[in-house]
This record gives C-alpha cells, sequence and structure tokens, in this order.
C-alpha cells in the first residue's frame, strides 16, 4: 500500500533510549552540565562617536567646500572645510598651551561665523566643552551662568565687547577673554588679558590629538532661558551630539544633502543651531553664516546672493524677510525648504511661503533639553492625499518624531492618553539625545519612573503620529474646569492684516477661574479696533474660547530664545480688570 514501502534512504527505527548508568554516590557525573544562553556579542569595531569624526570628515570628503560668513566687521568672507579644520586645530594647542584640560568649560558669546565654529571644534575635540551663553540675557543673568559653569575662557565678538566690560569683574572663573576679530578691529580696554582670536591662534600647530576619550565625555554646555528660576544647564556629551546629528540628518527631518546650501538663522548658542553646525559639516553641504544682521534684506543678500537651497529660523526673522520680499517685489527662486521653529508657525507665514514663493515649510518643535529636535512636520502619504486645506491643518501641527525620539501624552497621574487627536495631556519624551539631569543636578530629578521627560508642554498626537501642542503647562488658560490654548488664539489673531504680533494671557476671574485676555501688537501705520480683532476671530475658535477683551501694546516683549515673555506680560497686566468681571458686579 501508498507509503507503507521502505527505501534504501529510510532512516532506521529509533532504538528504545538506554537508562543511564548510576553514579557512586561523591563521584562527579561525566555528563556536562547544560550550556547558559546569555546575548551574544557582535564582533563590530569599537567606533567611538564623538564630534571631531564629524569636522575629520568634512576635511577628508568634503575639503574644498565652501563656508560663506557675513562677519561681524562687515564683510563677505569665504574659507573651506579645509580650512575650518585646520585652525580649529590651532584653537586646540591655544587653549592646551593655556593649561586646558578635558572638562573645562570654554564659553563663547558670539554670532554664527566661521571663527565661532571653529571655537566650537577647537573645543569639542580635546574633552573641553563648548558653552554656548546667549546675549540676549541681561548681563547679570550672563554673569550668573559664567559663575555657575565655572567657565575658564570667553570668545566673545565686538558687538558684545560692553557685556564683557560690565561683567569681567564679576566672573572670578576667566582668566582668558578673547574677542573673535583681528588686530585692526581691537576693542579700546583697559583688559590686560584680552587678546584678539587671530593673535590667539598665529602661529600654533595644526599636530593635535583628538578624542582620545570616550563618546560619554561632556561635550557641550547650554543654559536654559531661565524664565521661571535660575537658568539650568543642559550637559551635552558627544555621544549625543553624533546621535542627534544622525537623527537630524534623515529625510523627513532636517533632511540636507552635499548638494545643498544651508543656511543656519537660528543661533548657534540657541542648541548647537539646531544640530545644523554638526549636520553641515557632516554631509558636506555649503555652509553660510550670517553674522549679527538679521533683518529681512540682508538675509534676502545671502539668501539671493549665495543661491541657498535651505535655510532654518524662528518666525520672526521670517516675519521680517516675507514683509520684505512683499515690500521690493523680489522672489526666492533657489529656495526650497525652511525649518520654523522655536515658536507655533503663523498661519499666514506657512501660506506665503508655500503659496506665493514655492517654498516647502516644514514646522518644528524641540527644546534645548532634546538637543534639540522633538518632531518635525514632515507629511506622509495619507495626509498629502487630501485636500490642501487639510495639508495646512496638519502644516500647523508640530510634526512627526523622527527615529530616535519616543514621546507619548499623558493625564495628570501619568497615564498615557489615547493618539487621537484630542486628548490633550503632558507631553513626555525620551530617547539618546534627551537630557537625564541638568548641570551640577540643579532641579534634582528630572525624569519619571520609566526614563521619560516633562517637557511643559500641553499637546495631543493624532493616530498618523503627528503631534500639536496646545500650549505650555504654565501658559494654558483655565477656564470653567477646562483648557484654553492661548497658542491657537494667538495664531488666528495674528492672522489679522493689521496685527504685527499677539499673546493670550489668563486673568483671574470670580467664576471662571481664569478668562483669556489677547494683547495685540500692530503693525505700523496699521489701526484696528476691539471688535474688529474679536469679529476677525469670529468663527475660528469656540466661542467660550473668545477673549474677554483685547488690549493694545506698542510692543510685545520677547525673550531670549525669540518667544514672547508671557512673565513680563502677566507682571504688566496683574492689576488689569476684566470687562466681563466689571459687567458682574
Amino acid at each position: 500500500m501508498f507509503g507503507m514501502g521502505k527505501n534504501k534512504g529510510d532512516k532506521k527505527q529509533a532504538e528504545p533510549a538506554k537508562a543511564a548508568a548510576p553514579v557512586a554516590p561523591g563521584v562527579a557525573s561525566a555528563m556536562p552540565a547544560p550550556l547558559k544562553r546569555g546575548p551574544m556579542e557582535g564582533m563590530m569595531q569599537d567606533w567611538p562617536l564623538t564630534v571631531d569624526k564629524i569636522i575629520t570628515h568634512a576635511y577628508l570628503n568634503h575639503g574644498h567646500q565652501e563656508i560663506v560668513t557675513r562677519t561681524v566687521e562687515g564683510p563677505i568672507v569665504r574659507s573651506t572645510y579645509a580650512d575650518l579644520y585646520r585652525r580649529s586645530r590651532q584653537v586646540s594647542n591655544a587653549l592646551i598651551a593655556d593649561g586646558v584640560q578635558k572638562g573645562d568649560r570654554i564659553a563663547t558669546l558670539a554670532w554664527n561665523t566661521t571663527r565661532h565654529i571653529e571655537t566650537w571644534y577647537g573645543t569639542m575635540c580635546i574633552g573641553a566643552v563648548l558653552h554656548t551663553l546667549n546675549p540676549r540675557l541681561f548681563p547679570e543673568q550672563i554673569a550668573w551662568i559664567i559663575n555657575h559653569a565655572e567657565d575658564t575662557h570667553v570668545f566673545y565678538d565686538i558687538t558684545f565687547h560692553p557685556i564683557v566690560e560690565a561683567i569681567k569683574d564679576k566672573v572670578p572663573s576667566v582668566k582668558h577673554w578673547i574677542v573673535l576679530t583681528d588686530a585692526a578691529h581691537k576693542p579700546q580696554s583697559a583688559m590686560t588679558n584680552l587678546r584678539t582670536f587671530e593673535e590667539y591662534i598665529a602661529g600654533k600647530s595644526t599636530d593635535v590629538v583628538w578624542g582620545d576619550f570616550d563618546e560619554n565625555t561632556a561635550c557641550g554646555l547650554c543654559y536654559t532661558s531661565g524664565t521661571t528660576g535660575d537658568p539650568k544647564g543642559v550637559l551635552y556629551s558627544h555621544r549625543s551630539n553624533v546621535l542627534h546629528t544622525l537623527i537630524g540628518m534623515q529625510y523627513d527631518a532636517i533632511g540636507i544633502g552635499a548638494r545643498d546650501t544651508v543656511l543656519p538663522v537660528v543661533p548657534m548658542f540657541h542648541a548647537n543651531a539646531w544640530g545644523i553646525a554638526f549636520s553641515a559639516p557632516a554631509v558636506g553641504a555649503k555652509l553660510v553664516l550670517p553674522g549679527a544682521k538679521m533683518d529681512g534684506e540682508s538675509i534676502y543678500e545671502l539668501l539671493d546672493g549665495e543661491k541657498v537651497s535651505f535655510t532654518a529660523a524662528v518666525p520672526t526673522v521670517w516675519l521680517m524677510l516675507l514683509q520684505y520680499l512683499e515690500a521690493t517685489g523680489k522672489k526666492l527662486p533657489i529656495l526650497t525648504k525652511v525649518v520654523i521653529g522655536g515658536s507655533a508657525v503663523p498661519e499666514r507665514i506657512l501660506r506665503a511661503f508655500e503659496e506665493n514663493y514655492e517654498v516647502e515649510v516644514i514646522h518644528a518643535w524641540g527644546m534645548t533639553e532634546m538637543s534639540p529636535l522633538g518632531s518635525l512636520g514632515s507629511m506622509t502619504s495619507p495626509v498629502v492625499a487630501k485636500d490642501r486645506e487639510t495639508v495646512v491643518r496638519y502644516k500647523l501641527k508640530q510634526g512627526r518624531v523622527p527615529f530616535g525620539v519616543e514621546m507619548k501624552v499623558v493625564d495628570d497621574n501619568g497615564r498615557e492618553l489615547p493618539r487621537d487627536g484630542k486628548s490633550a495631556g503632558h507631553l513626555v519624551v525620551r530617547g539618546p539625545a534627551v537630557a537625564k539631569a541638568y548641570f551640577k543636578n540643579a532641579g534634582g530629578q528630572i525624569l519619571d519612573k520609566d526614563g521619560f521627560f516633562d517637557t511643559g508642554d500641553v499637546a495631543n498626537l493624532c493616530e498618523l503620529g503627528y503631534m500639536q501642542i496646545t500650549d505650555r503647562a504654565k501658559d494654558v488658560i483655565k477656564s470653567g474646569g477646562e483648557w484654553i490654548s492661548s497658542i491657537d488664539i494667538e495664531n488666528f489673531a495674528v492672522g489679522h492684516p493689521s496685527v504685527a504680533n499677539a499673546a493670550a494671557i489668563g486673568l483671574p476671574h470670580p467664576k471662571w477661574d481664569e478668562r483669556p485676555l489677547l494683547i495685540v501688537q500692530l503693525k505700523p501705520g496699521a489701526t484696528a479696533t476691539k471688535e474688529e480683532i474679536l469679529n476677525f476671530l469670529n468663527g475660528k475658535i469656540a466661542k467660550w474660547w473668545m477673549p474677554d477683551d483685547v488690549a493694545f501694546v506698542d510692543n510685545i516683549p520677547l525673550g531670549a530664545t525669540g518667544k514672547i515673555n508671557k512673565l513680563a506680560l502677566r507682571e504688566t497686566f496683574k492689576a488689569y480688570t476684566l470687562p466681563t468681571i466689571q459687567a458682574a458686579e
């Protein structure tokens, strides 16, 4: 019968297993003990993730690529990645000659220029810590930060010499002041320990050892703006900076390449120019550095003259550029992509770039504690297939996380909320470029039991992975037990043709706990009434979100990072009485 016959290849029927021979008491068994299996290690090279690898790669593979700088002194100068490599090594040797050791903090008070980025790599590559100071802070705050960091050197642009003169006697740890210029532009000063940058590196060798340390070695230090309490230092490692560079190089993140010409308008003292100070050399992109001039005409000159394809900055910069373009009728024929972050992108800026100038807008979100990239508004296939108005709504969200960032939204008890695009809660993150503590442990424990960092933002996530911030936790307006998004009110208000800037804050209310006050700064020469502003908002926001009043001011104060300073506004309007309260009395 079928299946019953035997072939030559058939195996013999298995014999019954023989019983094991008995082992005499006290005699070890001849049978080997079963192996305990653990994870098998890979057999790949140990290649430490240190930032000297970035600039060395640029030197070896893109050495002739241009770096263009609008100098603080005025002229536009040109150099290359090969020049950057050599001069950074001279900086390293100058620092070593001063006795700088691994872990010493070296500060910069400077714009985006070639000399700044030479100081940047020259410091980091020998294991010292590059500490970027924000010149937009008050001198007293800068002095406090220098003292907290215990900086030994300060490299600064001539623009900031008045700040240096004001604080030089208040920062005892600083032994060396280096002004980022040449002898011809050295400022007048009685300081005996002041040298120019060119004097400082003159004659120094380019022969120096870079990267002879662990990848977890501290690399950069950047302090938060300190809107609540003292500023806190975020201490980046070489590993975190290299991994953040790889995160930013993803197509759906910064996504630049060797054929790009990149203009980082965002300053290097804003979390490494959003990583571009690393990612541009890593891919060999032409780098254009704007120096101190941030007005619309100066930015346009670089965009047009250097054929810039990619740029990044906060909304206030792009508002100035758009006003210049509208006034002159000029176009942006080469620019293809602009990343806008720091604060929410107003819809009129997004539409102007995309619909009037055919420039793609990528809305980005992040923070100093995240190195800083957290999410970027690149579009997915399901979104781009939708109608234009739907696409715009997604573009106005803060975007999706790149690989390397984990994100979720939780309630007050830490329970994860659904990704339905509606459930708002505390936005928490973790990843290899997210801080686990602040410098000198300021602020204590900052991670939850699962290692997530609370960003302080209130947000929601949708099923397609897009995140939308509805407010800062400290700025959200709590009315009748519900949350009102100050950001949404502000963004719609800025869409009014007469409004230059707008801010919404919550003021105390006896019945509703808080109600919104809208503060408006009009464009020069423009006029508008309270009724006109409120009518413009009608239908764009929920009726119960409608501001109880509109106050007009000459200027809305901005903080050190270009964001609206709501702390100052709350102080200004702390005695303001809403008309709804007056009517109820």
